[in-house]
C-alpha cells in the first residue's frame, strides 16, 4: 500500500500526499515535538518537514513502510535541528571538561513512568542537553554523528549527553520515582 502511496506521490498526486501525511503526521508530530517546546513551534517544524519530503520525494526509492518512516523521520528531526538554530533556541555549545575517562553515560532508574511523562520530562531539559539526548538516546546517531550536526567535538556532545541524563535522574529522584522503582522491585 505505501509503496504505490509513494510512486503516487512521487507523480505529483495531491491526494496521495494527504493520505501520506495523515499516516505519519501524529508520529512525526511527537517526533518535532521532543527537540522544540511547544505544539505551535512543534507543528510548524512538521509542515516544513513534510514540504522537503515532498520536495525530495522523487530521488526516494521505497523499500519497506520502515525505510520510508524512517527517511521521513529523518528530514523532521533536520528540520527541528535547523529550526532551532535559526531562531536561537539551540544555544552555541560550550566545549565542556574532558569527558575521557568517564563513562558512557549516567544511568537512569528505571521507572514505571509512562512515555508522555518521560517526554514532558525531557522537554524541560535546557535546549542543548535535549538536543543531544534526543538524538543519540532516541534518534540512535552516535557521538560523530552529533558532532558532525551540531558543529560541536564528540567530547561535547558525550558531556551534553551525561549532564542531561544526570539532570533527569536528579529529577526523578527528586519526584520520588527511583524510590517508587524500589518498592516495586
Amino acid at each position: 500500500m505505501s509503496k504505490q502511496l509513494v510512486e503516487q506521490c512521487q507523480r505529483g498526486n495531491s491526494f496521495a500526499q494527504k493520505r501520506l501525511y495523515d499516516q505519519y503526521a501524529n508520529r512525526l508530530f511527537r517526533v518535532s515535538l521532543r527537540y522544540v517546546r511547544n505544539e505551535p513551534e512543534a507543528e510548524e517544524v512538521l509542515m516544513n518537514g513534510f514540504l522537503k519530503a515532498f520536495r525530495a520525494i522523487g530521488d526516494f526509492t521505497y523499500r519497506d513502510d520502515n525505510g520510508l518512516e524512517a527517511w521521513l523521520r529523518r528530514i523532521v528531526v533536520n528540520e527541528a535541528l535547523q529550526y532551532l538554530r535559526a531562531n536561537r533556541h539551540l544555544p552555541l555549545f560550550q566545549a565542556d571538561d574532558d569527558v575521557e575517562g568517564q563513562p558512557d553515560s549516567v544511568p537512569l532508574p528505571d521507572t514505571n513512568l509512562d512515555a508522555e511523562r518521560i517526554y514532558a520530562l525531557i522537554r524541560e531539559l535546557p535546549p542543548g542537553y535535549r538536543t543531544v539526548f534526543n538524538l543519540y538516546v532516541i534518534e540512535g546517531y552516535t557521538h560523530r554523528e552529533i558532532a558532525e550536526q551540531l558543529t560541536i567535538s564528540e567530547n561535547t556532545s558525550k558531556s551534553q549527553l551525561n549532564k542531561a541524563r544526570a539532570l533527569l535522574q536528579n529529577w526523578l529522584t527528586h519526584y520520588g520515582y527511583e524510590a517508587e522503582t524500589r518498592r516495586n522491585a
